[in-house]
């Protein structure tokens, strides 16, 4: 259950979204705000998991209060402004509902909040199978077992998966591998991290998975290796 708040100077909008919000079993509905500033003061106080937040407001908008929150709940922007979707992106927004919007997205927005907030208890619950990164101005669940490889672009990865289109995001390789269980993953050269799970064969210091092949860099063979008898063992 997350408990969750309402931030929307649009009386139809917050009765709208408190009905979607009644509807949905994941959700506790704490308070509802049409003033920024009366909402800074609550969210200072109360324990909240979710805002569902609009940008343009009177006085303070969306961006400016989550900017000015020592440690801001998550945040599912609802706007019908399309040009703050990169700022709400920066702010690590859950998501960006653009008004008017229905059920079934409002219900898709939410399933992500939810896995995420799963996510962050990670360190007092089992390992998940998923991870989360930002990319596109929204934050993306990606299955473990559905990556294929990675590959290091500048400030920037890509991940390949099993899905089709390769997700871009900027983060760095080392902070990647830190993120990833070492059983089912392992860095093979200074620009690739493999899925064990995806080799198909290694041969010549070239890790083959699919219709891709992926060196083995010098400085990574041994701790390759020894991951390979690892497993076969």
């Amino acid at each position: 259950m997350l408990n969750c708040v309402i931030i929307d100077d649009e009386p139809l909008a917050v009765e709208l979204l408190q009905s979607y919000i009644d509807r949905t079993p994941d959700l506790k509905l704490l308070c509802s705000f049409n003033d920024a500033p009366d909402a800074a003061a609550y969210l200072g106080a109360a324990d909240v998991d979710l805002i569902f937040l609009d940008v343009q407001m009177p006085h303070i908008n969306g961006i400016q209060l989550l900017k000015s929150l020592a440690k801001p709940p998550m945040v599912i922007f609802t706007t019908a402004y399309t040009e703050y979707a990169a700022q709400g992106f920066e702010l690590d927004a859950i998501d960006y509902l653009l008004k008017p919007f229905d059920m079934a997205r409002f219900q898709r927005s939410v399933a992500k909040a939810a896995d995420y907030h799963r996510y962050l208890q990670k360190d007092a619950a089992p390992v998940m199978p998923y991870i989360f990164v930002k990319s596109e101005y929204q934050v993306i669940k990606v299955n473990l077992d559905d990556i294929r490889y990675i590959e290091a672009l500048d400030d920037y990865i890509k991940i390949y998966t099993t899905s089709g289109r390769p997700i871009l995001t900027l983060m760095t390789l080392k902070a990647m591998i830190e993120r990833l269980p070492d059983d089912k993953f392992a860095r093979v050269h200074r620009s690739f991290i493999v899925s064990l799970l995806r080799i198909d064969s290694v041969r010549n210091r070239r890790v083959k998975i699919g219709e891709s092949e992926i060196p083995v860099g010098n400085s990574y063979v041994e701790s390759f290796s020894r991951v390979l008898d690892k497993r076969s063992a």
